[in-house]
């Protein structure tokens, strides 16, 4: 056997190991870089065998690999892997796209599905590493509680926001006296919310008060539009009530300004300018592969994500920050919004802005279970902010989902699941005292708590609070929605 025979079964027999070792691993084990920089030294090394004349064998296998690779990409990515073009931050992963989303695992995630076939709700470790943002750990908390002066929301205690993107960055520019703002948003679908509405904005108002900064809330009323069979004057008139709910939190007037998209972008040409730089930097085959368009979407549709990305940058708002484009923006939101921030990320730097920060929350479950979010067109899905008493009372009993035993020996015996428990799931996010709520867990777990008396726990939690909202809602008159929602400068020094 010649010497060049030798070496060439050498670079074969690696190459089929390469191969191998390709085929091993899991789709997540390299990031999109990462697997774009190997597909790269793999075209170079057939082309270079090409050039050098190899055993066919040896050319067949890299090419093997090479088409390997490119599948492997495209799973990733959502794209066709381009030479000369790497991966944005717009190609994290395959969930990006609703078609793809969880197919692996059962969770799909997107800005308008969420479902999992697991009763304890989506995997959020999973889509962290799915989505590529990074884990909220106790480090942190600690940072948040030490920088802030402040005892760390119950969301932020109990993993409730659990994924964030650069805060570590946000509070060293806040150590730094480099303030930021925050912004939020709803998407009005209908007149009345529900109390899994309230969670970004609880939070949020935390934010504000402990950093003491402006708040943008943006009321999407023109997406209700494009995605519901919905009329335009409605859409309108549920961002004006849905206001009020966002009001009655307690927000300070003096610092947050709300804002209906139908009334601000035309209001608004700096807002309008960054909509369209976002747009020419976002290409259509990117937003399908995102968002999981088709060609029988509506061009609104398509365009509609760089009107959700424009508030990000803090030149959106010239009454509020005098034209300047470098203060950092905050988002706190759900992560099935990540998508679109995502997008927002990897425009950013291109048009001359800061990249946004966010902070991820879970999902609000279903009475029914976490197997979906909370629906508005459901009303027995949902506690309403609108429900009587008597109301949340029947509807915790008779529809949210128990994690007990199907007798009351059988549950003293072996007592119940509060991973599954939507009571116990929902105290979670409202009870505040901690070492109340990890008695009625073990209680509950030993079987000495039944499922009734935790019920009846959640009731007596959620009646006062909807309550007390809705007399804080009563008190929001229209001029004060009109105070919240005119462009004007709020108080605050930058």
């Amino acid at each position: 056997m010649s010497c060049k025979l030798c070496v060439t079964n050498i670079r074969y027999l690696a190459g089929v190991k390469r191969m191998t070792d390709c085929q091993g691993d899991s789709e997540g084990a390299k990031s999109p870089m990462e697997l774009y920089e190997s597909l790269a030294s793999q075209g170079d090394e057939v082309r270079a065998l090409k050039t050098a004349k190899a055993e066919k064998a040896e050319i067949d296998a890299a090419v093997q690999l090479l088409l390997k690779l490119k599948v492997d990409y495209k799973q990733l990515t959502g794209q066709d892997y381009k030479a000369g073009s790497p991966p944005s931050e717009t190609s994290v992963a395959p969930e990006n796209g609703p078609a793809t989303d969880g197919a692996n695992d059962g969770d799909t995630v997107d800005p308008w599905n969420v479902s999992t076939n697991n009763a304890k709700g989506v995997d959020y470790d999973k889509l962290i590493v799915r989505f590529g943002s990074s884990k909220i750990d106790q480090d942190l908390v600690d940072r948040i509680e030490k920088v802030s002066g402040q005892k760390p929301h119950r969301f932020l205690r109990r993993g409730i926001f659990f994924s964030h993107r650069d805060m570590h960055q946000v509070l060293d520019g806040y150590e730094k006296h480099k303030s930021f703002y925050l912004y939020t948003g709803r998407g009005p679908s209908s007149e009345a919310m529900h109390v899994g509405h309230l969670i970004p904005f609880i939070f949020t108002k935390w934010l504000q008060d402990v950093f003491d900064i402006p708040l943008v809330i943006q009321l999407t009323d023109d997406e209700k539009y494009l995605w519901k069979d919905l009329s335009l004057e409605d859409c309108h008139r549920f961002a004006v009530e849905n206001a009020k709910d966002i009001i009655a939190c307690g927000f300070d007037v003096n610092k947050t300004f709300i804002f209906s998209d139908l009334d601000y972008m035309g209001a608004s040409p700096a807002f309008y300018r960054n909509v369209v730089k976002i747009q020419k930097h976002v290409t259509f085959n990117q937003v399908k592969g995102i968002f999981g368009f088709t060609d029988s979407d509506c061009i609104g549709k398509i365009s509609f994500p760089a009107i959700q990305a424009a508030p990000s940058f803090s030149s959106s708002f010239p009454q509020i920050f005098k034209g300047r484009k470098d203060i950092q923006c905050l988002i706190p939101c759900a992560i099935d919004q990540d998508p679109y921030f995502r997008m927002t990320r990897d425009v950013a730097p291109r048009i001359g802005y800061h990249k946004p920060a966010l902070l991820h929350s879970t999902f609000f479950p279903a009475l029914q279970g976490a197997q979906t979010k909370m629906s508005a067109s459901d009303a027995n899905s949902s506690i309403f902010l609108t429900d009587t008493p008597k109301q949340i009372k029947n509807k915790v009993n008779k529809h949210a989902f128990s994690g007990g035993k199907d007798t009351v020996e059988e549950h003293r015996k072996y007592g119940g699941n509060p991973d599954v428990d939507v009571a116990f799931m929902y105290l979670t996010f409202f009870l505040e005292d901690d070492e109340q709520l990890e008695k009625i867990k073990q209680d509950y777990t030993s079987g000495a708590l039944l499922t009734g008396e935790l019920k009846k726990l959640l009731i007596e939690t959620l009646q006062p609070m909807i309550t007390q909202h809705q007399e804080q809602r009563k008190q929001v008159t229209e001029e004060t929605v009109k105070q919240f929602m005119t462009p004007r400068p709020l108080h605050f020094n930058f």
